[in-house]
């Protein structure tokens, strides 16, 4: 798959620096919302949710994904699996195997990233040379035929 740098609208908003934003830079691309909106949003359900490892989660060292999904769920996306416990990996980031819709925030291990219009966005190209197993995407509304 092609890729793009973009960094969601990191710099705009007034952050230096690299760090591990990765959801909040998906979300943001994916669903063309503002950086800073949607980093502040997932620092606020944060509050809400469990410390795991004696932290809670923040926008810019790691997010859990009770969080994210809840700020996508309210955003009126729908997750898609591509894997079960078990079942191996069927879907790559390559061009050919995720569906073709507009946008998409796709789940891969220990990162999200953007894809639009079947292009790659992000900071890095996550993709492994289109060995990287994805686990499933969220998407504005869900794929009939798929899932």
């Amino acid at each position: 798959m092609e890729w793009i740098y973009d960094d969601g609208g990191r710099a705009a908003a007034g952050f230096r620096g690299h760090t591990g934003d990765c959801v909040a830079r998906s979300i943001a691309i994916a669903t063309e919302v503002p950086y800073r909106k949607v980093y502040d949003g997932l620092n606020e359900l944060a509050a809400f949710e469990r410390p795991r490892r004696r932290r809670r989660s923040n926008s810019r060292l790691g997010v859990q994904p009770v969080t994210y999904r809840r700020w996508l769920q309210q955003a009126g996306w729908a997750w898609t699996p591509t894997m079960g416990i078990g079942t191996g990996c069927r879907v790559h980031l390559v061009e050919g195997e995720l569906p073709e819709v507009p946008r998409l925030v796709v789940r891969l291990s220990k990162h999200l990233t953007a894809v639009v219009d079947g292009v790659i966005h992000d900071t890095h190209d996550p993709s492994r040379a289109g060995s990287r197993c994805v686990y499933g995407w969220w998407s504005p509304a869900p794929i009939p035929g798929i899932g």
